[in-house]
């Protein structure tokens, strides 16, 4: 004999659910691109504006409703560094790894960041704020070495200043927030 076991509605509503984005927030953009030839980059392009990231979910909305295939879709999107499959933070730490900035010690000032961060190269941290990345070349060289965060310029960095910066952006951010309740 079966027992069927019954959970109360409050339990279900307590589960947590991840984000969903609103996928029809991608309509217009669909309807935009369906039909046209070389709609794959556009497509992802316009539907990382409008989440900051590509969801997985959006790949299987364009897959079911333009008929692109999810592997060729995957592969545009991991092929090219302008792509993202994760959210990323409310502020982006590019560090420089060009030439003049790694002879320069950038390497340290990365792994400074890494670890005050709790995140490697690419990754966000748990509350949103930062993500972390490694580019080639910020074109500052005289600069060296050299991180950007957002629009502004940080250069001649030691891991120590580099740090100070960071946690005054992450302390101000707190600030913001608790302004806010």
């Amino acid at each position: 004999m079966r027992i069927k076991r019954i959970i109360p509605q409050t339990a279900i509503d307590s589960i947590p659910m991840p984000d969903v984005p609103d996928l029809a927030l991608m309509d217009p953009l669909i309807e935009k691109y369906k039909t046209r030839k070389g709609n794959l980059i556009p497509l992802l392009q316009g539907t990382q504006e409008i989440y900051g990231y590509i969801p997985h979910e959006a790949f299987l909305k364009l897959n079911r409703e333009t008929g692109l295939k999810l592997n060729e879709m995957y592969g545009v999107a991991t092929f090219y560094a302008q792509f993202r499959l994760s959210p990323a933070g409310k502020h982006i730490i590019k560090m420089c790894h060009g030439t003049a900035c790694h002879v320069q010690g950038v390497t340290a000032i990365t792994d400074e960041l890494s670890d005050l961060l709790n995140v490697k190269d690419g990754e966000t941290t748990e509350d949103r704020i930062f993500t972390l990345e490694t580019v080639a070349c910020l074109g500052c060289c005289s600069l060296a070495p050299v991180m950007m965060i957002g629009e502004e310029t940080y250069g001649k960095l030691t891991p120590k200043e580099a740090s100070k910066i960071v946690k005054e952006i992450r302390r101000n951010e707190k600030l913001m927030e608790n302004a806010k309740s």
